[in-house]
């Protein structure tokens, strides 16, 4: 992308742990941190990389994030269980939510764990994938403030809502879906405003609730779906609100202060996540499952492209194409986070 620098992983890794950890943050908030945002920023989701490092160490050092958060966990059944994040960084809060899920789900097929108390955790897809490396499917949620407009409404009132999976494949890196239920995540709004950039076509609005490209004048987002299809967007981001915040008493999206949008930046905005693992064993059985993933997936990787197109991929597949090349090239990164990084 133009105006972007590279940069090889380990110095990026460097720098991001040596300013979170000038900020206050604790070395086990800050591994996870740094271990979320270097996935994003390898697999090519920008917008949740690295150059939120910047604002983390802000709100580290403002008091909104809690910089050594004591995590505590309440069990509540064979397979269930909630982590109050004590207002720390949510990447450290998801990292072990997603431990504990696999842990809950090697002895009763199932883990869920609900999150509150938590922040920003970066790209859902780091925790899902957890899981997945550890031979389960992995699915994670987390609500946010509300800057997604509604469909057919002129004001925010959904957060982004990301949902995540993940699913082991034999022999291959895993499947991995992770998505915003906005048209486009805000931090890629802010991505483009740093660069200067027009968004696309139908995925913002202004103050007034009018579609607009200008990155600088977007004041909301459109659900996914956009103008037309959005109610599809608006009901996921509905049901991340329920399992990320209504399910745990996190905020609800509506009624939480926004993560950048605000000049309160002393006070916790307990975001809500939730974690769930799945192990196929205790299902179809994992010889069966690791036949019928890989022929699923051989099956629809050979399905003919339209003219021009393709290949068709799977989920993931261009993330671990991305992931390949910037382990040679090195990993983009925008003018203002390279100021921030003293690259």
């Amino acid at each position: 992308m133009t105006g972007m620098f590279l940069v090889d992983a380990d110095t990026l890794a460097a720098r991001v742990t040596a300013a979170l950890r000038a900020a206050g943050a604790s070395a086990e908030s800050t591994a996870a941190t740094t271990e979320a945002l270097m996935h994003a920023s390898r697999t090519g989701i920008d917008s949740h990389g690295v150059r939120l490092a910047a604002h983390y160490a802000t709100m580290l050092r403002h008091g909104r994030l809690n910089p050594d958060p004591a995590l505590t966990v309440r069990r509540t059944a064979a397979a269930t269980a909630v982590l109050d994040a004590d207002d720390g960084l949510g990447h450290y809060a998801c990292d072990r939510a997603m431990d504990l899920a696999i842990d809950m789900a090697s002895e009763a097929g199932l883990g869920a764990v609900g999150i509150l108390r938590s922040s920003h955790c970066g790209a859902a897809g780091a925790y899902a994938l957890k899981a997945a490396e550890a031979g389960m499917i992995g699915i994670v949620t987390s609500n946010s403030d509300a800057n997604v407009a509604p469909f057919a409404g002129a004001v925010p009132f959904h957060g982004t809502n990301p949902i995540a999976m993940a699913a082991p494949v034999v022999g291959q890196q895993p499947w991995l879906l992770d998505l915003a239920t906005s048209s486009i995540p805000f931090n890629r709004v802010r991505l483009y405003r740093s660069l200067d950039r027009p968004l696309p076509a139908g995925v913002a609005a202004d103050a007034q609730g009018r579609a607009t490209t200008d990155a600088h004048a977007a004041e909301m987002l459109l659900p996914l779906g956009g103008l037309d299809y959005g109610f599809k967007g608006a009901g996921l981001a509905g049901l991340v609100t329920i399992l990320s915040a209504v399910l745990t008493g996190a905020t609800t999206d509506p009624h939480m202060i926004p993560m950048t949008e605000t000049d309160d930046r002393g006070t916790a905005r307990n975001v809500g996540q939730f974690c769930l693992a799945i192990d196929p064993a205790r299902f179809v059985g994992k010889p069966a499952y690791d036949a019928a993933m890989a022929g699923y997936l051989g099956r629809l990787r050979q399905v003919p492209p339209t003219p021009g197109g393709g290949p068709v991929m799977a989920p993931g597949d261009r993330e671990w194409e991305t992931a390949r090349r910037r382990a040679g090239d090195g990993i983009p990164i925008d003018p203002d986070t390279r100021r921030f990084l003293g690259l």
